[in-house]
Order: structure tokens, then sequence, then C-alpha cells
């Protein structure tokens, strides 16, 4: 993976100092600028591709850039500043949804379930059931690759995080990401199979440059949360959220599949979903965050604040994708890389 097209003057300097040792004062005044005049930062293209790219070099990092980048202490300053600008957008926009309202006081489990049951964001799954085309399906594996092709890594720093029956729960819900020790059930593998059989070049970040920054916020999110101890209680509860609202909708996007005539061999990356986390949801719930605040009761509002973010991120992505196909326009940036013969 190369570093991507810049997307404004922040990626613009970013990507030109990664290719050196440092990061320039005009850097960190530009990063600061953008900050301060950031008026949806969660829809910012440079921002949000800025953040993305600090946060990949904990991943796979890049092939043009030194990985003594990784923990290089100007670029996690420049880092930490995108990532407050982030986080209060993603507390601003939970507030504007409604989702952090008074729960009852109840067990997180049950915590956990209103909030999901508050949650009112449009369905895209029920879209692609029913009426997504074939380019609109490119379209939106397109977009989800930013995340798929590294489904399960996010959450994952949180592990070594926690203790006790949550690590345990935790490891249970994660070794099925990654096919249960069978590399090429991994769900990361089988998402990419979808892909191919789409026409698409399923290459790990290869399609950054057609991906909106809606892709980003999502994966930027988890990233933060996993990467920062602070928010290990978030990291989980947007697992829990993912896990309890997955099985209904995967089922919906393997039917939008069929319906296409592609057969099982291509909607397996959903079918396992379906089955995989209706298992998964009690053991996100109960076991895993459950467990997480009993040991530790302060993180309850972190838990719960983590799953409005999955929920309203998945809002913020179905929106932008059925505003954009609702008006004619590509949900993409530009025409997707097809994959090479």
């Amino acid at each position: 993976m190369r570093l991507p097209k810049p997307r404004g003057p922040l990626s613009a300097a970013l990507c030109a100092d990664l290719a050196g040792d440092s990061i320039g004062p005009a850097t960190v005044a530009t990063a600061e600028a953008l900050a301060a005049a950031a008026t949806d930062p969660l829809s910012d293209e440079d921002l949000q591709l800025s953040l993305a790219i600090c946060y990949e070099l904990h991943y796979q990092g890049f092939d043009d850039v030194d990985d003594a980048w990784e923990w290089h202490p100007e670029l996690l300053r420049l880092r930490a500043l995108l990532e407050d600008v982030h986080l209060r957008a993603l507390q601003t926009l939970v507030r504007g949804l409604g989702l952090d309202a008074d729960l009852p006081e109840a067990t997180v489990d049950r915590q956990l379930a209103a909030v999901i049951a508050a949650d009112d964001g449009p369905s895209l799954s029920r879209y692609m059931a029913k009426e997504g085309t074939a380019d609109q399906w490119r379209e939106y594996l397109a977009l989800r690759s930013v995340y798929h092709l590294k489904e399960g890594d996010p959450h994952t720093w949180a592990i070594p995080r926690i203790t006790g029956r949550s690590k345990a729960a935790m490891v249970e819900i994660q070794a099925d990401e990654y096919g249960g020790g069978a590399p090429e059930r991994m769900h990361s593998r089988l998402f990419a199979g979808m892909m191919r059989d789409l026409g698409l070049d399923d290459g790990y970040g290869a399609l950054w440059d057609d991906a909106p920054a809606v892709a980003f916020t999502s994966v930027n999110t988890m990233s933060l949360f996993g990467l920062h101890r602070r928010w290990r209680g978030a990291c989980l509860g947007h697992l829990a959220a993912v896990e309890m609202t997955s099985s209904e909708p995967s089922r919906r996007y393997s039917a939008g599949l069929r319906r296409l005539g592609f057969g099982p061999e291509t909607s397996v990356f959903y079918d396992e979903h379906v089955e995989a986390d209706a298992v998964h949801e009690q053991i996100a719930a109960v076991d895993m965050c459950g467990s997480l605040v009993a040991e530790q009761p302060a993180l309850a509002t972190d838990v719960l604040f983590g799953a409005q973010c999955s929920l309203a991120l998945d809002g913020l992505t179905a929106g932008y994708l059925l505003a954009a196909w609702e008006s004619g326009r590509s949900g993409l940036r530009q025409e997707p890389v097809a994959a090479q013969p």
C-alpha cells in the first residue's frame, strides 16, 4: 500500500513530511487551522484522510513510509490534535441524534439494548436487499473495504487492556473474526473474495482514493477507541453494538446479492455474519461488556458512548450513500478501481 492522494493542504503536507524525517512547522500550523475552521469534521475529506494516514502506521503501514514514523513524537502530537477535533464531533453527533439520553437504571446489557432500540437511522441493508443495483453494490463495497479488509483489527487493540471474563469473551468473538484459526475463513478474506466477484480490486488499501470521508470516519473512530487505553470501554461498547445489530442486516445484504444472481460463494461473507453475530450478541452484551462494567463500574458511560457512536456512524454512512444515489450521483469520489486481470 502506498500513500493515498492528498485531499487538501493538511494531507498534502503530511504526505510530503512522511517522505522525510520530521513534521514541519507549516504542517502543524495547517493542522491547527483546519481543526479550528472545520465546520463538519466527520465529513471533512482532508481531516479524516490525514487522521487515517496517522492510524494506518499502526496497521499495515505504507510501502513509501519508514516504519520508524509509527511512534514519532511529532506525528503523535499532530494526531492528538486531530483526534480531539474528531472526538468532540462524535460527542456532538451522538447528542444531536438523541442517543445520549438518560437511560434507565439497568444492567449494561439492557442499557445497550435500549440504545439500539432508540436508533431510528436509515437502513442501507433494506435498500440493498430490494433495490441496490450492481453498480451501487460496487460502490458500497468500495466504501466498506476501508474497514472490512482489516476487519477485527481496530477492536483487537483492546484485548491486552482488559482482564478476566471480559477479556475471554472478547477473544472468543475476535477469534471468529479471524476465521477460528483457518486463514481462508478470516472475515477480511471473505470480504476480499466478494469484492473480486463483483469486479473490484481487493488489494489492501487499493480503493482508499475512491472512498469518501465517511468511510474513514467510521474506521478512525474504531482506531481511536482501540489505540487508547482511556477509551477501552468505548471500544468494547462499539464492538457490542456491531455484534448486536449485524445479524439481520447481514441477512438482507445476502438476499440483495442473491437477487442480483450471485451465489453463496459470493454472499458467504454476510452468511457468516448471520450465524456468528447471532451467537456473539449475548457474549458481547453480557459476558464482555457486562463483566467489564461489573469490574470497573466507572466505564459504563464509555461503553454506552462507544455503542452510540457505532449506531450514529452507521446512520451517517447510510444517509450519505442513499442521498447520493437518490440524486443520481455516485457515492464515491471517482470510479472504483477494477480488478486487475
